[in-house]
């Protein structure tokens, strides 16, 4: 690469600590091969950019020029494009996968000799194996998602009679109250819309007898820095399961404890797919199990490593990523199991969440 450009996305906040709005004024971070590493930035947002220093040059754009001369000015000089500008320049470059296309097609049209890949080809390995503070950061992240997970099991918020929304709204209260900066998500299912396993939690009243699957994470910061994710499945029943729910779910545990187990570095990702799928197709569920075991998480909800079918990357220490089999039986019920697990660097699995893992009876 004669240079990596970064945009919208989580790339440049995990380089730099600062996280652009999405807007549609640019900031783009310019590393190149050689040469410091330059932010362009608007004028209006400087004042939110902290910490630059030593670690990269702050170039503010004003309300009247255009950001993206900066930026090719600023690759003209870099290793394989001349001298030619904007006009001709034929360097190799990498741009953030959630740039707005408009920046890229606009990049495209005056540096027409350029080639373009997308930065997660450069970034993606790098994140996806975490150093240690990071690592510290998805733990308390995680531990603070238990324990919104173990309120919810101890049957301390009400379900009964509440709707999805009042639920998901309860929980994430909670995890803004344990500690997360922001809620990313708090998917709550019940009855025939746990069988939908991205439901968005609506007006339907929770009753008696059904599965309720509650799938919530949020954003958590150590000391200020950027935030690390947390993300967590559990599934309750309010009242006796039905021996259909009780048998589905056994095998769905069954499934999850084994696939962290065998989530050990040297393995690859698609092996720790195929042990949870083979369990739970065993048992005669395999049409009902209709998503990927697992994907990776850090600074963003969902990267690398994907433990999916034909994701023959192998798992090293360093790795995080989740392990949430689950089952759906359209129009009836559904289910799954989500813990946090990283590769330690003995090898072994660590799993980052510890709530109850059975299918918990919550009376009300």
């Amino acid at each position: 690469m004669d240079a990596l450009l970064l945009s919208h996305g989580a790339d440049l906040p995990w380089l730099t600590g600062y996280r652009a709005m999405p807007l549609e004024r640019l900031t783009m971070l310019v590393l190149r091969a050689t040469g410091d590493p330059v932010l362009v930035v608007p004028a209006l947002e400087a004042p939110r950019v902290a910490g630059a220093d030593d670690l990269f040059t702050v170039l503010a754009w004003g309300e009247t020029e255009d950001p993206l001369d900066q930026v090719c000015s600023l690759l003209s000089n870099t290793g394989n494009t001349g001298s030619t500008g904007s006009t001709g320049a034929g360097g190799r470059f990498a741009i953030s996968d959630r740039a707005w296309a408009t920046t890229l097609m606009a990049l495209q049209g005056r540096l027409p000799a350029a080639r373009w890949i997308e930065a997660s080809a450069v970034t993606s390995p790098i994140r996806a194996v975490k150093d240690t503070l990071e690592l510290e950061a998805l733990r308390s992240a995680g531990a603070a998602a238990d324990r919104v997970a173990a309120v919810l099991q101890a049957g301390e918020i009400g379900l009964i009679g509440h709707t999805e929304s009042e639920v998901s709204g309860r929980l994430s209260a909670l995890l803004i109250a344990e500690g997360h900066d922001h809620v990313n998500f708090a998917i709550v299912g019940s009855g025939p819309n746990a069988a939908s396993p991205h439901h968005e939690p609506g007006g339907r009243v929770i009753g008696r007898g059904e599965t309720v699957v509650c799938d919530f994470g949020g954003t958590y910061s150590l000391d200020g820095d950027v935030g690390y994710c947390s993300d967590i499945t559990r599934t309750v029943v309010t009242g006796e399961p039905s021996d259909e729910v009780a048998e589905c779910y056994l095998a769905l545990m069954s499934a999850q404890q084994a696939a962290v187990a065998a989530a050990r570095s040297g393995v690859t990702a698609e092996h720790v797919d195929k042990v949870a799928r083979e369990i739970i197709g065993d048992a005669g569920f395999g049409d009902l199990f209709v998503h990927r075991t697992g994907h990776g998480i850090g600074i963003e909800e969902h990267e690398d490593p994907y433990l999916v079918s034909g994701n023959s990357e192998q798992l090293r220490p360093g790795h995080a990523f989740s392990v949430e089999p689950g089952i759906y039986k359209p129009g009836q019920f559904g289910m799954r199991l989500e813990d946090i697990v990283v590769i330690g660097e003995d090898g072994m699995p660590e799993p980052l969440n510890s709530a109850e893992h059975g299918l918990v009876i919550v009376e009300r």
